[in-house]
Formats: structure tokens, C-alpha cells, sequence
């Protein structure tokens, strides 16, 4: 596999650190195939079937998603995860409207391949949508013997939530697993002037507000996270 720079990996602008994940259509980082397998085996022997929805996600793909709730195309919710409409907010207001759920193009930890969102797909009931919500992984959610679970057994194998608690930036996904042996050294080297040069010839909309308060989103949005312990 060809060797991929830090700085490529950490704005999602290449792929050549990933690897296929079996029998899923996603992606990871090389060095996290194996330590999820160990985890999705042990987490059959204890009753769950886990499977990954959501792991590396490009620069484009990232950017789409942006675009699209910032025009209105998606939907936008507020922090209790309710929906918003835009046309009654300032740009700024739309900015940081969407930064409650959506990571800025650049800032996401998906382009990493080292983080994935996680259900159990033998609680899932026959034609439901998942939806990534945090009622699914509560207590008495469909998911949430799997992430009681989880809590106990994850860190063997180098798992962890970065966003499982709320400081003030992303809101708390319970959903949201991280490989800590890579990400956490990937997170020590990102920084606001690699965002800054990444984005500035993007055809990203509200840009000129994002690159205006892109200081106080780094810290808000990407550095105020939880670590893995020891780290």
C-alpha cells in the first residue's frame, strides 16, 4: 500500500491508507482492520452482530454534505436536534447550526479511516431507517445493550468515544468508536492554518463566514473532544 502523508490523511484528501473492511462496504484505515475485526468477533460471542455504517468519508463527500445543508438541501438541526429554518438565521447562525452535527470539510475525524459509527445490526427491526440518533443508543434504545457493552470491552482493543461527552462544540454521539492508537496522534498533529489552506480554494458555501470564525472552530469543533485514557 503506498504511504500516504499525515497532512493528506488528516484534511481527507487521499485514500492510499485504507483498506476494505469484510463484508461491508466501508473503509478504514490499515491498521484498524484488525483490531475492529477482534471486536466485532468478540462482540458476537457476546450476542451482537456490530457492523459499521459510517467510517472514512473524503474532502468531497464531507464538502457535499456541507453544501447541501447549508443550501437547504438537507436538513439542518439544532442542538436538541430539532430542525431549523434557515431562511430566519444570519449566515453565521446557519455556520454553526450545522457544525452541531456535520463536521466541517477538513475537521472531519472520518477522513481519518480510523473512526466508524457502530450499530448492532441484529437489533434493528425490519425495514427501520437507522438514523444515528441519540434515542437509538440510550439505555432503553434499540442500541443500547451494545453500547453498554461496548463501554466495558472496547478499550481492549484501543476503542474509544471522542465525543461522548458535550463541551460545547460537537454534540455527544455515543455512536461515534475511534481507533485511539492512530487518531489520537493524528489529532496532536492537525492544526487551523492545514484547514485554512485546505479550504481556501473549495467551492464551499458560506465560506467567507467559516474562514472568518475558523479559529474558534477548530477549538470548539474539533479540539474539544474526550481521549482515550492514558492519552
Amino acid at each position: 500500500m503506498k504511504a500516504a502523508s499525515t497532512d493528506l490523511i488528516l484534511t481527507g484528501s487521499t485514500e492510499a491508507h485504507l483498506v476494505p473492511v469484510p463484508g461491508n462496504s466501508h473503509r478504514v484505515h490499515s491498521q484498524v482492520k484488525e483490531p475492529f475485526e477482534r471486536l466485532k468477533a468478540s462482540a458476537a460471542s457476546a450476542g451482537f452482530e456490530l457492523e459499521i455504517v459510517s467510517a472514512f468519508r473524503g474532502f468531497d463527500a464531507q464538502l457535499t454534505i456541507w453544501n447541501q445543508k447549508a443550501l437547504g438541501k438537507r436538513p439542518v438541526l439544532d442542538a436538541r436536534g430539532n430542525p431549523v429554518i434557515l431562511a430566519k438565521m444570519q449566515p453565521r447562525e446557519i455556520v454553526y447550526a450545522i457544525l452541531n452535527w456535520s463536521a466541517l470539510p477538513g475537521l472531519s475525524r472520518h477522513h481519518w479511516g480510523t473512526d466508524m459509527d457502530v450499530i448492532d445490526r441484529r437489533s434493528v427491526p425490519e425495514g427501520y431507517q437507522i438514523q444515528l440518533t441519540p434515542q437509538e443508543v440510550a439505555p432503553q434504545g434499540m442500541f443500547g445493550k451494545l453500547h453498554a457493552w461496548l463501554d466495558e470491552n472496547m478499550e481492549d482493543e484501543g476503542f474509544y468515544r471522542p465525543y461522548q461527552n458535550d463541551f460545547g462544540g460537537v454534540k455527544p454521539e455515543r455512536w461515534h468508536l475511534s481507533y485511539a492508537p492512530i487518531s489520537e496522534s493524528l489529532f496532536r498533529s492537525h492544526r487551523e492554518s492545514l484547514v485554512r489552506q485546505t479550504l481556501a480554494n473549495a467551492e464551499m458555501a458560506l465560506k467567507a463566514e467559516v474562514l472568518a470564525e475558523l479559529p474558534q472552530i477548530f477549538d470548539r469543533f474539533f479540539q474539544r473532544v474526550s481521549h482515550a485514557s492514558g492519552n
